[in-house]
């Protein structure tokens, strides 16, 4: 069964953070219903247009790979690994309606209230594998 607390979420919090701190992401950790933890980034440097045309989102965990590219794919995994921590297990069978995990995982991109903000400008440390000219330094810009 599902289960997540504070206590638990203050054990991976600071790899939430780092992994937000690494990509110049801001956002916040909280904990829903004792089963979910949520992370909700407000405002960065990486530029999620080129994927999404909202203002506000919920990340598909199942489908980063094929909706993301680039820099956003590189952090949406790497947020979504730190969250599940691990401890992390996930012994669902939904052919037989079995869903046993040890807690569930939600990542939003801004709020109804407060749509994710996009710094201009932002340099950020990413791998050079992730660049455009791995020769120079990464800059994300809005067009």
């Amino acid at each position: 069964m599902a289960y997540m607390n504070q206590e638990m979420k203050s054990e991976l919090a600071p790899a939430i953070k780092a992994v937000l701190k690494k990509y110049d992401m801001k956002g916040t950790i909280s904990v829903k219903n004792y089963s979910q933890l949520s992370v909700k980034v407000t405002k960065g440097a990486i530029d999620f247009s080129n994927s999404r045309t909202d203002e506000y989102f919920r990340v598909n965990q199942y489908f980063i790979n094929q909706h993301y590219q680039g820099i956003a794919r590189a952090f949406l995994t790497e947020l979504r690994d730190v969250m599940r921590g691990p401890k992390y297990f996930d012994e669902s069978d939904i052919m037989t309606d079995y869903f046993n995990c040890s807690h569930y995982t939600e990542i939003n991109i801004g709020t109804f209230r407060k749509p994710y903000t996009l710094v201009k400008g932002t340099k950020i440390n990413v791998d050079a594998s992730l660049r455009a000219d791995p020769t120079k330094e990464a800059y994300i810009v809005k067009m």
